[in-house]
């Protein structure tokens, strides 16, 4: 600092005896504001009356500072340090090496002094949280230093052991970095300190979604292309086969799903509930009943005529395209086919649905508020279906649980375990998911909605005003949100004055799009404001709203997958998501 602001080892040169003051600075808040006035008092000087006086210091951190922060065992050993000043590895080592033999025992002090430096420490469990500092620094800004220090420490490290503090040695030093500047204290708290650590970006969360969007689109085509060839193989095996085997087909097909089935009755995971088995043979066996002869005896040209179709269909749409017709793709696809479209690798996936249905009034009362919940399992391996899952959930109020018929109820409500009655039958195993569990929500009030709509239209000077506004909660982080707006009959679309996100207009529905991908703290409000010709203000109600999150309301979640055979517990994959069934404003 000395050479690259005074030109030498020395700091500044101040010539007091022509200007009669006597410079002071006090390095307590900064020794960065003190470097920079003296600096401007150096610059001040004429050339002629900068004598060879040496103000305050030799060198910047020998003032007042925090030489290291340390964490050691009481024996000595050296977990993790963190040095603020130029220092080699020889004499920080020395220093730490030299602490333990100073500590006594049975003293109610929390400093020992040296010739040198000064060790501040608070003992934690088994170990020393260590402030190394000069002997001019301020002992009370140290101990608030080491007080800020040790709040952090359990915050990082759970288990204040050796192995815990070595495990987040890295995230520590982050931590004391905020805390601590150039050796001086920054005023900040442990709130404060965790949220610079964290650094999340919402354009990084953004750029994520979007990219994870694109991956899942991809699948989503990959999984679907697999079927197409899987459904054409299977139409032409019954066309070579002929009309016998076509019939009988799928009867052994969907016996073998029977005999998949832990209900000796029939009605298993896949009946009465209706959260069960849907098996994908069945549509097979219903498309040939309208036209059995053309299945089974030119099986190619059926095939062909649905491919040709395709082409048609998109001919048709591209050439409305040319035309300036706007024409909609449904963005949204079901989500249980999406769901179900997506692959999965791991031999267990857990699949955990939210969804609701609001109906809102156009002054923020509630009509309906009601949130119903599922819990189902997707098997791949049979040997892996030997389990039983341990649930975790928040304790909201209005929260009732059913269990499918096939599981423990008694189980369940003592122990919190999802498992079949009869422990030695496994969970069905297939690509298709098992229903075990729904729940249901209700009492909830306005403070609970994720998000919030407000309309304000007002006619002025032969046009309508618009302006729409969302306030979202700060408990979810909502993703692919679109806000659909009713509009009156128009010849063109309406005038967009502002607005937060991205807009579309669909002329076919008169409805104005409003999307924003990401709503999280970057954005927990936004507002619309659009002009379209005279129109009375019931014409922009009802308002539908679309979104989803990765967390949901009861916090539902599988804590463990607990394996009944001697076999290691399979690896499984959880999918937690919210959606908005039906979510309007009246």
């Amino acid at each position: 600092m000395g050479r690259c602001l005074g030109g030498s080892d020395t700091l500044f040169g101040l010539d007091a005896r022509k200007r009669n003051f006597r410079f002071s600075i006090s390095f307590h808040g900064s020794c960065i504001c003190a470097l920079l006035t003296a600096y401007l008092f150096y610059k001040t000087e004429s050339a002629e009356s900068r004598p060879v006086t040496k103000i305050f210091l030799r060198c910047a951190w020998f003032t007042m500072v925090v030489l290291a922060a340390s964490i050691v065992t009481k024996s000595g050993k050296v977990l993790v340090s963190r040095q603020f000043v130029e220092m080699s590895r020889i004499r920080i080592e020395g220093l730490l090496a030299a602490f333990p033999k100073l500590v006594g025992t049975g003293k109610q002090h929390t400093f020992v002094e040296t010739e040198n430096v000064r060790y501040v420490y608070q003992p934690i469990e088994a170990l020393y949280l260590l402030l190394v500092t000069n002997k001019q620094s301020n002992i009370l800004e140290d101990l608030d230093t080491l007080r800020l220090l040790s709040k952090l420490v359990p915050e990082y490290s759970p288990s204040l052991d050796e192995e815990g503090v070595c495990k987040m040695a890295f995230e520590l030093i982050f931590a004391f970095d905020e805390a601590i500047s150039l050796g001086n204290k920054e005023n900040l708290t442990v709130a404060q300190v965790k949220q610079y650590c964290e650094m999340e970006s919402h354009e990084e969360r953004l750029h994520k979604l979007v990219m994870q969007n694109k991956i899942n689109e991809t699948k989503d085509i990959m999984k679907r292309k697999a079927s197409e060839i899987d459904k054409s193989k299977i139409e032409k095996n019954r066309g070579d086969k002929g009309g016998l085997m076509a019939l009988s087909g799928p009867r052994r097909i969907e016996s073998s799903f029977n005999d998949m089935s832990i209900s000796n009755s029939g009605s298993g995971f896949g009946s009465g509930s209706g959260i069960g088995l849907s098996s994908d043979v069945e549509s097979f066996s219903i498309k040939p009943k309208g036209r059995p002869s053309a299945s089974a005896t030119a099986p190619s040209k059926g095939l062909g005529m649905k491919l040709g179709k395709t082409q048609k269909t998109n001919q048709f749409l591209e050439s409305l395209k040319a035309e300036g017709e706007v024409i909609l793709e449904d963005v949204q696809p079901n989500v249980a086919q999406s769901k179900s479209s997506l692959p999965s690798t791991d031999p267990v996936t857990l699949t955990i649905e939210e969804r609701l249905n609001v109906v809102i009034r156009r002054d923020g009362a509630l009509n309906n508020f009601d949130i119903q919940g599922t819990l189902s399992l997707q098997i791949l391996n049979q040997e892996d279906g030997f389990v039983q899952l341990q649930i975790e959930n928040q304790d909201v109020p209005g929260l009732s649980f059913k269990t499918h018929p096939n599981i423990n109820k008694e189980l369940f409500n003592s122990k919190h375990i999802v498992g079949l009655k009869d422990p030695n039958r496994p969970f069905p195993a297939g690509q298709n998911d098992v229903g075990l569990m729904k729940w249901r929500i209700q009492g909830m009030d306005e403070a609970s909605l994720p998000l919030t709509v407000n309309c304000w239209p007002s006619v002025s000077g032969g046009e309508t005003y618009v302006n729409i506004e969302y306030e979202a909660s700060e408990s979810f982080d909502l993703q692919n949100v679109v806000i659909s707006i009713p509009l009156p009959a128009l010849r063109e679309p309406p005038s967009i004055r502002q607005i937060d996100g991205e807009w579309k207009y669909d002329s076919r529905n008169s409805t104005l799009d409003w999307s924003i991908l990401l709503i999280d703290h970057a954005n927990r409000s936004g507002s619309m404001e659009f002009v379209v010709p005279p129109a009375d203000s019931s014409v922009f109600f009802p308002i539908a709203v679309r979104f989803t999150a990765a967390s949901t309301y009861s916090d539902v979640k599988v804590a463990n997958v607990i394996p009944l055979r001697d076999n290691a517990p399979p690896k499984y994959t959880q999918r937690i998501q919210l959606i908005a069934d039906t979510y309007q404003v009246v």
